[in-house]
């Protein structure tokens, strides 16, 4: 392989790497807001709660 090649590869490899590291974050993102709604939506309730007592 001539060292174009090798540089090519590496630059595919970076970015496979990244897109990697974005997927993980973005999972990871969805469970963090999807866990943030439900504590709203307790907090609410309790809220709730109290203004019927």
């Amino acid at each position: 392989m001539t060292p174009r090649n090798w540089i090519i590869l590496g630059v595919v490899k970076l970015a496979l790497i990244a897109v990697a590291i974005g997927v993980v974050f973005s999972i990871y993102g969805c469970n963090t807001v999807r866990g943030v709604g439900q504590d709203i939506e307790k907090a609410g309730e309790a809220i709730q709660k109290a203004g019927s007592k």
